[in-house]
């Protein structure tokens, strides 16, 4: 019954043509600002299952690192514990150091890199070999090592991988880690090592990692057997993340960290979730602006219907009831206003979900379009911040038409 009031009061010929403009400026401003609230978030999602589409390429499941310093230690026992958990599908050791990479082929080209040893489970556990796209993935042996590096450092190290050049070979100069000599130059090792293969996959890797093969790193580097800098695990498929590390801390204890791959990547995801509400922040603002607007919508519509509210006042009428009435004229507005934006706004979404028509400029991303994701919780979300800012909005009228003497004349 109240919205039927309520339907008769937003489509009725009002006295004061300002009534309507109003009426219809503040849906027009719900409806924008809920468009651009769906279409940010829709395109954040969009960004963000990219990003983690790129990163879970790199990192695995669960990492275990150290609680302190930069080596574990675990012996086969523990590894062979490790292995046995009903979750765990593949483990794969390493060790990683920051090295000096030279080819003296290329004038003493050189660059720091992030040198990442691994064993041959790595291809197991994590999708780096599938982003190979020059030569091979293969890390080759502790005597004969080979080295697969991201794209950025093929450059600065002006590596070439054409056979028909001949086959480079590339110095690595490694820190020592228990040296004890005052010569610096005792403390450091050198070794050489011939590029395989090189992959891409963002920029903060392609341009920092290089990966070899575990058992070079540790001789060069001097750690011990049962010494590494990590473990790096894949998971079964619907494992539950947070049970698989409970469980693993419990096993290891005290002096190793468990992580899962949003804790190795924490700051990322927290400046782009950041990001994320800010915007719709931003948006929810214009929507607390286009609550002004049907404030004065609905006090001037009050003063229009005053003998109106006189007349089911002489009818009974009590003044719940009149509030509810302009309540409801109130959540009107705001219901057209959002469902014609979140309208729109899927429209858009779909169409560019499949046309890919808003490009991104520069060409020097991966992808030339925005990506967009739909998920039904910001619709919800979005739903819900419109109909309560159109509620409160409404309450002051709907207050002072509740508050209106009877007079009839």
């Amino acid at each position: 019954m109240y919205l039927t009031f309520a339907w008769r009061y937003f489509k009725a010929k009002k006295s004061a043509n300002a009534i309507n403009i109003i009426a219809w400026v503040t849906a027009a401003v719900i409806a924008f600002a809920t468009c651009c609230q769906v279409l940010v978030l829709s395109v954040f999602n969009g960004f963000e299952d990219l990003v983690k589409s790129l990163y879970s390429s790199f990192y695995t499941d669960v990492k275990i690192v150290p609680a302190k310093g930069k080596t574990i230690t675990l012996t086969p026992q523990q590894i062979a514990q490790i292995k046995q958990q009903p979750f765990i599908q593949a483990v794969c050791m390493e060790a990683e150091e920051k090295a000096l990479l030279q080819n003296n082929d290329a004038d003493g080209a050189q660059t720091i890199v992030a040198l990442k040893g691994v064993d041959t489970n790595y291809s197991a556990v994590c999708g780096v070999p599938g982003k190979t796209i020059k030569g091979v993935f293969n890390t080759g042996t502790i005597d004969e090592p080979a080295i697969v590096m991201g794209a950025g450092i093929e450059y600065a190290a002006a590596v070439n991988l054409n056979a028909a050049t001949g086959t480079q070979i590339l110095t690595v100069i490694l820190p020592k880690k228990n040296a004890s000599s005052n010569d610096p130059l005792e403390s450091l090792s050198e070794g050489n090592v011939t590029p395989a293969g090189v992959f891409f996959i963002q920029q903060d890797f392609d341009n920092k990692y290089a990966i070899t093969n575990l058992d070079f790193v540790k001789r060069q580097t001097g750690m011990t057997a049962d010494e590494y800098s990590a473990a790096e695990l894949k998971l079964k498929v619907n494992t539950n993340i947070k049970t698989a590390q409970q469980q693993l801390a419990a096993i290891l204890g005290s002096n190793y960290k468990v992580q899962t791959l949003y804790e190795q990547n924490m700051s990322l995801y927290n400046t782009m979730r950041m990001e994320k509400w800010v915007i719709y922040a931003v948006f929810t603002l214009i929507l607390i602006v286009s609550a002004f607007t049907m404030i004065s919508a609905l006090t001037m519509l009050v003063l229009e219907k005053q003998k109106d509210i006189s007349v089911l006042q002489s009818m009974g009428a009590h003044t719940g009831m009149i509030k509810k009435i302009f309540l409801s004229e109130g959540l009107l507005l705001g219901t057209i206003g959002a469902v014609t934006g979140i309208l729109l706004a899927t429209l858009l979404c779909l169409l560019q979900l499949k046309f890919k028509l808003i490009k991104i400029g520069g060409g020097s991303f991966l992808i030339d379009y925005f990506p967009v994701k739909l998920v039904a919780a910001d619709f919800l979300l979005v739903a819900a911040t419109a109909g309560i800012i159109a509620f409160i909005a409404a309450w002051f009228p709907a207050q002072k038409a509740s508050r209106q003497p009877f007079e009839l004349k």
